[in-house]
């Protein structure tokens, strides 16, 4: 979400008529809402280094400190025996969790800061309470997300270049939807 900041204002700049010339993506350094988006940035990363935590210790729950003689070694290990398949699963499980804590904090947080002259603490209630109100469609968003995002990785990481820019345009237009729509009720 926070790479995308620069889509979001480009968004928002077509959407009220302004020029949207890729200089404009970089505008978001000057206004006095970067702190917000900074502190937000910041609590995202902290949630990236507990995942890492976590991981880890997932890792030595199933094969302790031991580290593989190689990325061949690794994969036998992970992939034909019984504490492999579960540091999978539960690998997998811890991750989603991580995912969805995320998804939840920040699907309308960036944009919502953005456009409105609000703190992070509201932004991520805001957030919050769009995913719970509309939790299919939040889920099929993410999941769509997700997705993009694998495969815009496929080729190297290439595809980022045109998936990102797409999913920071949509993303704009689900946080109108979704805030608007709930400003409407």
């Amino acid at each position: 979400p926070l790479v995308a900041i620069g889509m979001y204002e480009l968004s928002r700049r077509r959407e009220k008529g302004l020029d949207i010339s890729r200089r404009h993506a970089f505008d978001v350094l000057r206004f006095p809402f970067t702190r917000s988006i900074a502190t937000l940035g910041v609590v995202l990363m902290g949630i990236y280094f507990a995942w890492l935590f976590a991981a880890q210790a997932i890792y030595e729950l199933y094969f302790g400190s031991a580290v593989p003689a190689s990325i061949a070694e690794f994969a036998r290990q992970v992939f034909t025996t019984p504490s492999g398949w579960a540091l999978i699963i539960v690998g997998c499980g811890v991750g989603f969790l991580f995912a969805v804590v995320v998804f939840t904090l920040s699907v309308v947080s960036f944009p919502l800061l953005l456009d409105r002259d609000v703190g992070v603490v509201t932004a991520v209630i805001t957030s919050v309470r769009a995913v719970i109100a509309n939790p299919i469609t939040m889920a099929m968003w993410g999941f769509i997300v997700a997705s993009a995002l694998v495969i815009g990785s496929l080729p190297f990481f290439v595809g980022l270049a045109v998936v990102l820019p797409v999913l920071g345009h949509s993303t704009w237009h689900l946080y109108r939807k979704v805030v608007e729509g709930a400003e409407r009720l």
